[in-house]
């Protein structure tokens, strides 16, 4: 039975598995939204909220205990200068998982995992009869200086 056994071991040996989160929040932290699959991403998400309330602590101890987890130090730079002060008055749920749909090759679950407030931006779209229209004056112009 599997009373009271939390997390997911990801297929992988132990250190393995710590080597794959600490790589997944570290990438989280310096891009601020990760493509992967469902499972990865609530297992990563625990623990990039446990960075993000210790940049908030911003002590010389939670400096040295974020250091020893994430692979950069640009990673530790910009958890306490940016990340930390967005989310100061935010007293949890830094993160948000979107299900993306299925990976082709072997079926896998996929997901986006951000940080609140990195919200995607969409593109300006040019209107097509605007540049259906300028085309054939390009070519005529195009054709007239040969």
């Amino acid at each position: 039975m599997r009373h009271l056994v939390s997390g997911s071991k990801l297929g992988r040996q132990p250190a393995h598995r710590r080597a794959t989160l600490r790589n997944l929040v570290t990438n989280l932290i310096e891009k601020e939204r990760i493509h992967t699959t469902v499972l990865r991403a609530k297992a990563a998400r625990p623990i990039a909220e446990r960075m993000i309330t210790l940049g908030k602590r911003d002590s010389l101890h939670a400096r040295r205990q974020a250091a020893a987890f994430l692979m950069t130090t640009d990673a530790t730079k910009k958890l306490f200068a940016d990340l930390a002060p967005r989310f100061a008055d935010r007293p949890g749920g830094y993160t948000r998982i979107i299900r993306t749909g299925w990976r082709i090759g072997d079926g896998a679950e996929l997901a986006i995992l951000e940080f609140i407030g990195s919200e995607l931006k969409k593109k300006e779209k040019k209107p097509k009869k605007a540049a259906a229209e300028e085309a054939p004056e390009e070519k005529e112009a195009a054709a007239a200086e040969k």
